[in-house]
């Protein structure tokens, strides 16, 4: 496998201007595999860029991402991306999140354990210029409470490392993926992750932040606003300081969205153009794409007053068409979370005593559905673990909606979060919406009947630690309960209550104490 040392050396190149740089400067990046964040170096001389699933991958065509690098040369062309090699590369999803204003630290969305293999954990760290031999093996950042369960990790550091701005499916998000920040203090330690808020985020998806140059405006995309496609890209200015008070998100308009998926937007004002991915006409699955311009894109307070660009034509036309269907057109594809290979899965979508189902194959699923209704879609599959997610529709804007859902194979020590297992304040007794979840549970364990599960109970910091410990034993027990009276055989079931000792968030507010009165089980035998 071929090396490219980039970063560090002593460039006697010119800095080429806007003007010699085409649509066509990115005839050699793009390939037959998915092109995904680009990210230029500080001096405009290096792209890097993540490709899925290429063969010459760490994980081969398995591999969900590595990352890339190409040059740019005196004639305005980016040359064919050559590997970056195994210090910053490996088996999991790996992507640049930015670099240092001196382009001296690269930051990088992934752990890395010290035998090079994907760690346990999930969040970003930093590699080091080694003075013209190419990076120091990353060294993992601490962000108290992070998680992320979605496969991909997209995010944007800001070049005074003082903010860092991502999407990731976690606790409390509002939909599926959402945009959280963390900013980092004056003693050098990250802040617990903070949601950007309603405003921002869907009951949808919203992938691939990025920041202007000023920190002011962000922007992203998102499936859950009424737009061209499948992913829009949106801006939205920074109303004040606390990154969670923002402008309405403006939609960029046609220039940049299509009828495909466009992701990763890119601004750099400073070289004339603007980068991002798109699936539309692309040699592969994903290209990257490039937007000249001698005028920077809207920013701050002009945002705010700018109208999206929408086809009006178009829009009309969507809205007539739900006035008559009110249906929409659900699809996606069911995949294997370690391996990122499809899997054959019932899905079943539910709403009130209405349910639908519709089977998963190697190409997908798609699935027509009333677009003014809640539903609880439950996903199952031999060999895996059964989830379920919540999907708010109410609206006859979206024509069609993708989603994608990874599934965890049934192995010895993967623990599940039973999120809608909610109780009464202080007591035992389960709440109505407990009862789907826990029917999901029961479905997966007489799917799977060598498995055996082990209960966990816990809650908040709050109170008496040995009442709190009572209390999260009593609530295993009756989950328990609840699954023997189903027909589950009790010998496979064992539990216990650890009460506010095994916290997964914050216990300062109430909006994060939320997260550690919960149950869970893990899987002991298989």
């Amino acid at each position: 496998m071929r090396v490219l040392f980039l970063v560090g050396c002593v460039c006697t190149l010119h800095t080429l201007s806007a003007q010699r740089l085409t649509s066509q400067s990115f005839q050699a990046v793009n390939s037959s595999y998915d092109e995904l964040d680009p990210v230029v170096s500080p001096d405009g001389r290096s792209l890097y860029i993540t490709v899925a699933n290429h063969p010459q991958n760490i994980g081969g065509k398995k591999d969900p991402g590595d990352i890339w690098v190409s040059v740019l040369t005196e004639t305005g062309q980016w040359s064919a991306p050559i590997h970056a090699g195994t210090t910053i590369n490996d088996r999991g999803y790996n992507a640049v999140a930015g670099f240092s204003a001196d382009g001296n630290q690269l930051i990088l969305v992934n752990h890395y354990d010290a035998s090079g293999a994907t760690a346990r954990t999930q969040g970003i760290a930093v590699s080091r210029s080694t003075g013209g031999n190419g990076w120091s093996r990353p060294e993992n950042i601490s962000i108290p409470y992070f998680q992320n369960k979605s496969s991909i990790l997209s995010g944007f550091m800001l070049p005074d490392q003082s903010v860092f701005v991502y999407s990731a499916e976690t606790y409390g998000t509002k939909g599926v993926e959402d945009l959280y920040v963390t900013v980092k203090g004056s003693d050098g330690k990250w802040t617990e992750p903070r949601n950007l808020g309603n405003v921002i985020n869907t009951p949808f998806q919203e992938l691939s932040p990025s920041v202007s140059a000023d920190g002011k405006t962000l922007y992203f995309s998102s499936n859950g606003r009424k737009g061209y496609g499948s992913f829009d890209i949106y801006a939205s200015s920074r109303l004040d300081d606390t990154w969670t008070n923002w402008a309405a998100p403006v939609n960029l308009g046609g220039t940049f969205n299509t009828g495909g998926r466009e992701l990763y937007f890119r601004p750099y004002d400073q070289f004339g153009y603007s980068l991002f991915a798109s699936t539309t006409n692309s040699d592969g699955y994903g290209d990257i794409k490039i937007f000249l311009s001698n005028e920077p894109l809207p920013t701050d307070s002009a945002i705010i007053a700018v109208k999206p660009v929408v086809d009006t034509v178009k829009i009309v036309e969507l809205t007539r068409s739900y006035e008559e269907d009110k249906r929409i057109r659900v699809y996606g594809k069911v995949t294997n979370s370690k391996t990122g290979e499809s899997v054959p899965a019932k899905l079943t979508f539910s709403s009130g005593a209405r349910s639908e189902n519709v089977a998963s194959a190697t190409n997908g699923y798609t699935i027509r559905i009333a677009s003014t209704s809640d539903y609880a879609v439950t996903i199952e599959a031999e060999g895996f673990v059964s989830t379920m997610e919540k999907l708010d529709m109410n609206t006859y804007e979206l024509k069609e909606l993708e989603m994608n859902f990874r599934l965890q194979p049934v192995e010895v020590g993967v623990t599940v979060n039973l999120n809608d297992v909610l109780f009464e304040q202080g007591k035992t007794n389960l709440l109505t919406q407990s009862y789907p979840e826990l029917d999901l549970v029961v479905s997966f364990l007489k799917t799977n009947p060598k498995v055996k599960i082990e209960l966990a109970g816990h809650t908040d910091n709050r109170g008496i630690p040995s009442q709190n410990v009572k209390l999260s034993q009593a609530r295993v027990d009756k989950v328990k309960a609840y699954l023997v009276s189903k027909g589950v055989d009790g010998k496979r079931i064992s539990g216990k209550g650890y009460g506010g000792s095994k916290p997964i968030a914050s216990n300062d507010t109430e909006e994060t104490r939320q997260f550690n009165r919960r149950v869970e089980f893990t899987i002991r035998k298989f």
